[in-house]
């Protein structure tokens, strides 16, 4: 009866009751291993976000004692015009540091890729070189360069074209579009890089069909290239974007949200008004709504990729 009863035990149905579970370490235990690493995030980064979102209810100017001041930062934010200029600027540097290194991007990328150029592990490294100087080290050079007295004047005097020298950065006209020039020069290269690694993991069988088909080069492109390379974009663009919306360093030594409050910028604005004004609270609450949108875009991008790449 005993071995009967021990028979039972170790036969296949009780087998398969015991191995039906999901293998390895229960689920709690895989919490436990999250939770150092939860732990870090949760401290560096969700306590930081927590602190400013309660640091933007209040009317503070980082010494005396605040005042509550509940949501009339935000409601600044939508009724104040520099602010709403800042936000707005911001968003005209998306096209320089997003969508100009896309496009740019994407031409270099196919034609490097389809043409085979020797030495493109060289060019690859000089492209991406500007992505390993500092931004303070890029902005004090560019602003050199579009000194009164810089390159770029000289150049257009050297090709008959003084009328069209001026200090750029000093022009309320063309002062954001200098600084977006500087993003342009700045992210091509690191679009460029995404783009020609997604391009070399395309099968080759699928130009080969396409030219059966009787496609050229730029029916290839849109047909093949493009919807191959649509998680590098996706990357690429959420890169960018970020950079765009939160770019400080470029502004700060450039321009200072100058000529007047013609280069203004989100991040920029928080640093003014945290250090300069001392509105810690209206600072706090331009950076929470920076770090909304952010968010948002981004979340948006990713999503179009998604339902794009399925």
């Amino acid at each position: 009866m005993a071995a009967g009863k021990a028979g039972s035990q170790g036969g296949p149905a009780a087998v398969a009751a015991r191995t039906s579970g999901s293998p390895g370490e229960p689920r709690r235990v895989a919490y436990l291993y999250l939770l150092p690493a939860f732990a870090v995030y949760a401290v560096f980064l969700l306590y930081p976000i927590g602190r400013a979102v309660q640091l933007s209810l209040y009317d503070w100017d980082g010494l005396t004692l605040g005042t509550w001041a509940g949501l009339d930062n935000y409601v600044a934010i939508v009724a104040d015009e520099g602010l709403r200029a800042a936000f707005a600027h911001a968003l005209v540097l998306i096209v320089f540091y997003a969508v100009a290194p896309l496009v740019i991007g994407l031409a270099l990328a196919a034609i490097l890729n389809h043409a085979k150029v020797r030495g493109l592990g060289f060019f690859r490294t000089v492209v991406f070189l500007p992505q390993v100087i500092a931004m303070v080290v890029v902005a004090v050079a560019w602003r050199r360069v579009y000194a009164p007295d810089g390159s770029l004047n000289s150049l257009l005097g050297a090709l008959g074209l003084d009328s069209l020298t001026r200090g750029w950065l000093g022009d309320y006209a063309f002062a954001l579009p200098a600084v977006g020039v500087v993003g342009t020069w700045f992210e091509t290269g690191l679009v460029t890089v995404l783009l020609l690694a997604g391009m070399s993991r395309i099968p080759g069988e699928l130009y080969e069909a396409a030219r059966l088909d009787g496609a050229g080069a730029v029916r290839e492109f849109f047909a093949v290239t493009l919807p191959s390379v649509r998680g590098e974009i996706a990357v690429a663009l959420t890169l960018t974007v970020i950079a765009a919306l939160r770019t400080f360093d470029l502004v700060y030594v450039t321009t200072r949200g100058g000529p007047g409050d013609s280069t203004s910028v989100p991040s920029y604005e928080v640093y003014h008004r945290a250090f300069g004004l001392g509105q810690v609270g209206s600072a706090a609450a331009v950076g929470v709504t920076l770090t909304v949108v952010i968010f948002v875009i981004s979340f948006g991008i990713n999503r179009f990729a998604d339902r794009r790449l399925s």
